[in-house]
């Protein structure tokens, strides 16, 4: 790990443990109490407050009563970080952490449902349906569950004992989420589409072969075939809805049809998992294809990390964060990967992080947005330095 690199990493993570793991999200604006009565219960005006709040340079939220909050995908993240931190230095601190984390995620899972799940900390109005808060979701349950998988991923510490045989009983238990809770759509016998919540039946690709990918983790350690199934259908859902070119649009919907460089990450890192956990070389020409068509349209030459293909602004953290973390998945098939792994770590730390530690969230053309959102932007940067640290250490 470069040196700029790790200080700068050590920088987010005294900014992090300084905020004690709390902060705003994008998405927060209907927890003022004064906006959420002014949607006047309408979804529209709900989401029109949340995309100003998003866009704004300026950050409107201690002025209307939004505080600083536990994100429950933010302490996920959090648990997968702190957990490699403890690998990889063995301080009794960050298995402190780690155990706070996952405590504090078996008690805010969300009631109501079939296995464990989690949903935001705030309302979130968007262009498909509404969810209220804790409404859960696929993808953060996929990443909260993956969480778990890791702790039983090597040895267990003295400290984790009572995590051993927990931490694959909880990501038993969001299978449980996914495959109960959730609508189901199957085109074709051998094919299935998980919806993003209990609530809609919207069809998004990342999200489907996010889901699919703790279900193959799962079933490679419980050995249940119908999880196995479950997951091989997901992904060959998507894996066959690869366009022509090699990309994959967010979703299937009349409204969901751009292409993005991190919902993609998404797609590329969990058909790559999936395939290996469950031994099968079915997706590997899509993946390869996908991988190409990523690297080549989301970069400039210079590293800058691109949102969309057709167009450099807006430059988002999330986009960063996550095209260092598929470089690396990629790291073995792809010898220049971990060399453009690092040119993107680089360029985010020199052009995005404040001198305070944090990163901001965008660049735009002519403005930038400094907010330092504790879920999309730290605890994203902070899974993306830590993996580059533990990737270089193995």
């Amino acid at each position: 790990m470069s040196e700029s690199v790790r200080l700068a990493s050590e920088r987010l993570d005294r900014w992090i443990e300084q905020e004690h793991f709390k902060g705003w999200d994008p998405y927060d604006a209907l927890n003022s109490p004064l906006l959420k009565r002014l949607t006047f219960g309408n979804r529209r005006i709900g989401q029109a407050w949340v995309q100003l709040f998003k866009h704004s340079p300026i950050n409107l939220r201690p002025l209307l009563g939004v505080p600083k909050d536990y994100n429950p995908k933010g302490m996920g993240l959090f648990l997968a970080s702190y957990w490699r931190k403890y690998l990889l230095i063995g301080q009794a601190q960050y298995l402190e952490r780690v155990c706070f984390f996952a405590d504090w995620l078996r008690a805010h899972a969300s009631p109501g449902y079939h296995g464990a799940c989690w949903g935001y900390n705030f309302d979130w109005p968007n262009r498909g349906f509404f969810a209220p808060a804790r409404m859960p979701t696929i993808v953060n349950t996929a990443f909260n569950g993956l969480a778990f998988i890791d702790l039983i991923a090597l040895p267990v510490p003295q400290g984790l004992k009572r995590w051993a045989g927990d931490a694959l009983r909880i990501a038993r238990s969001a299978c449980e989420f996914i495959i109960r809770d959730l609508h189901i759509m199957r085109p074709a016998e051998d094919e299935l589409c998980f919806s993003y919540t209990p609530l809609d039946t919207r069809y998004v690709h990342n999200a489907n072969v996010l889901g699919a990918w703790l279900l193959a983790e799962v079933a490679a350690r419980t050995s249940e075939p119908d999880l196995a199934q479950a997951a091989l259908a997901a992904a060959r859902y998507t894996a066959r809805r690869q366009r022509p070119d090699n990309a994959w649009p967010y979703g299937e919907g009349a409204q969901d049809g751009w292409i993005d460089s991190f919902h993609t990450g998404y797609v590329l890192v969990a058909l790559k998992r999936i395939g290996m956990v469950l031994n099968t070389s079915e997706f590997e020409n899509a993946i390869r294809r996908g991988y190409e068509f990523w690297q080549a349209n989301f970069f400039e030459r210079d590293g800058t990390p691109k949102y969309y293909v057709e167009r450099i602004f807006p430059v988002d953290i999330h986009s960063a964060a996550q095209a260092i973390l598929t470089f690396l998945a990629f790291s073995s098939v792809d010898l220049s990967a971990r060399d453009r792994a690092y040119q993107t770590a680089r360029w985010v730390v020199h052009h995005m992080q404040s001198p305070a530690g944090y990163f901001h969230f965008q660049i735009h053309r002519w403005y930038r947005i400094r907010i330092p959102y504790i879920r999309w932007a730290q605890a994203w940067m902070q899974r993306a330095l830590v993996e580059l640290e533990w990737r270089g250490a193995q």
